[in-house]
């Protein structure tokens, strides 16, 4: 029962997000739009705006974050089995992980720090960071497994919907904001193809 409700779900969510754009490959740096890494950027005229009311709501299961990545969607399971749905944006092709996890850590307004690969594919990308507007992150981080892979909101709200990450899950800013005061460390996370 909890895998065809979750499955009615993610088939909800998969209808309104028919029309995603999917991005072809580029570099890992390009889809944090680093042209100039050291000028300024501004949010994206509709970052602020609330999003549409987009989180069906049903019962089932409990203190479970499930990922389906061909979705595009992360579903939060409370400890009362109330399961809340959000879209997110996924790693493009190659750059997708599946199994189980857990919560290790969380953030609010998280540093970026380029990966190693990052910095060799585009030696100018900064060696951090800060909280603001041009932060990939976003205002929320919450940390998985080893600390590199993340659930996080993002400076391209325009991403959710595709495949545009280096493997982390992106979301809007209210919807990560609210996941982030739900979920505690130790969350189990599942991530389906």
């Amino acid at each position: 029962m909890k895998l065809l409700a979750l499955f009615a779900t993610a088939l909800l969510l998969f209808t309104f997000q028919a029309q995603a754009q999917i991005y072809g490959p580029y570099d890992d740096y390009g889809d944090y739009g680093y042209g100039d890494p050291y000028g300024s950027y501004e949010p994206p005229p509709d970052y602020g705006e609330p999003m549409p009311e987009h989180r069906p709501r049903t019962r089932s299961g409990g203190g479970t974050i499930v990922i389906a990545t061909r979705e595009h969607t992360l579903v939060f399971i409370t400890p009362r089995g109330e399961q809340l749905a959000y879209p997110i944006a996924v790693g493009r092709e190659g750059k997708q992980w599946y199994g189980t996890t857990h919560v290790v850590s969380k953030r609010k307004h998280p540093e970026w720090r380029p990966t190693a690969s990052m910095r060799r594919k585009n030696p100018r990308l900064p060696d951090v960071v800060k909280p603001g507007p041009s932060n990939p992150l976003g205002t929320r981080a919450i940390y998985l497994a080893d600390g590199l892979l993340r659930i996080h909101g993002t400076n391209d709200p325009s991403s959710i919907g595709t495949n545009a990450s280096s493997g982390c899950f992106r979301m809007y800013r209210d919807d990560v904001e609210e996941l982030y005061e739900m979920v505690r460390t130790g969350t189990r996370v599942i991530v389906q193809r």
